[in-house]
């Protein structure tokens, strides 16, 4: 029920997701869903909107759609969730209904960096909590980087820790103590930390896992999204400009769309909720339906793939 586009497109990505032979359940006010295609519809009368407080809303709405979604995980009635609703109040029902992982301090959120050419870097926190200690920072990079062997495959993840320089003592107070636990092994063998890195590298090939503060991380996050939608707009509008450019943009589409495809959130599906017991799949509030198919692809092999017992491992390590 959550995002700009639902439920149409929320229902037609699961519809899609379905064909593909990933089983869905819609959870929401069966009115508004209509048509569901045959897909089981977990009834939900209520729904947490977009400009809702998210805190007061979950405590409020016991029957909404987000949480009904979040107490099916809970019941093993399904294997994740997935909304492209109201972050916060999609981060409080799952931190609610699901709980913490044993010995999880926060929970924060994994968000795919694109880097074309290369596997995305992952950027932790992406908005989850706005004001951390050292302690918390050294827990996200050890849940980043279970995270990226996950979903990514890479054995030795290399986690840089985001700071305004390259040197050790560059940073405020909460990165130069961070960096100090981390280089001191604090999160322990499973954890290559390759020292500070800035906002430049990113979106390159040199580091896999970006550790930030979530308000930090979300600055950075919505940065480079608006970047990126300026650069690509800024292209299309050149290649329309004149005859000559109309002429060289028949050459050059074939070559730019693929990068296009690897630079949409839209292929990514959205970020993940790590730290609580369940796995909880974030998606953009413009979420197309194609959104929701990646989405739900990632919550599928985030819970195949046991995500949450790698992370549960990763942070009793220490």
């Amino acid at each position: 029920m959550g995002g700009d586009k639902a439920p149409a497109e929320i229902v037609a990505g699961a519809l899609q997701a379905a064909e593909a032979g990933l089983p869905v359940i819609l959870v929401g006010d069966p009115d508004r869903i209509g048509d569901a295609g045959g897909l089981e519809v977990i009834p939900a009368s209520e729904v947490i909107e977009m400009h809702d407080d998210p805190a007061k809303a979950v405590r409020s709405k016991k029957d909404s759609s987000l949480l009904r979604a979040a107490e099916a995980v809970r019941d093993g009635r399904a294997s994740a969730m997935v909304s492209a609703g109201n972050t916060g109040a999609t981060m409080a029902s799952a931190l609610f209904r699901m709980g913490r992982i044993s010995g999880v301090a926060r929970p924060a959120i994994a968000t795919p960096i694109p880097v074309p050419g290369s596997t995305p870097t992952i950027l932790i926190d992406a908005g989850a909590n706005a004001e951390c200690s050292p302690a918390w920072l050294v827990q996200f990079a050890q849940m980043g980087s279970a995270f990226a062997r996950q979903r990514f495959g890479i054995a030795e993840p290399r986690v840089g820790l985001l700071s305004i320089g390259e040197e050790p003592g560059k940073g405020n107070p909460l990165a130069k103590e961070t960096h100090a636990l981390l280089a001191a092994g604090e999160a322990g063998p499973a954890v290559s930390f390759m020292g500070n890195v800035e906002g430049r590298d990113v979106m390159t090939d040199s580091v896999d896992v970006v550790v930030t503060d979530g308000f930090t991380g979300n600055v950075v996050l919505k940065t480079l999204e608006g970047a990126m939608r300026f650069a690509f707009n800024a292209v299309l509008e050149a290649l329309g400009s004149t005859d000559e450019s109309r002429a060289a943009s028949e050459a050059l589409m074939p070559a730019l769309m693929p990068l296009a495809s690897e630079l949409d959130p839209d292929t990514y599906g959205g970020a993940v909720l790590l730290g609580v017991d369940g796995v909880c799949i974030i998606s953009h509030g413009s979420s197309s339906a194609r959104a929701i198919v990646n989405a739900v692809r990632v919550g599928h092999q985030a819970a195949a793939a046991g995500l949450v017992d790698q992370l549960r491992s990763a942070v009793a390590a220490t």
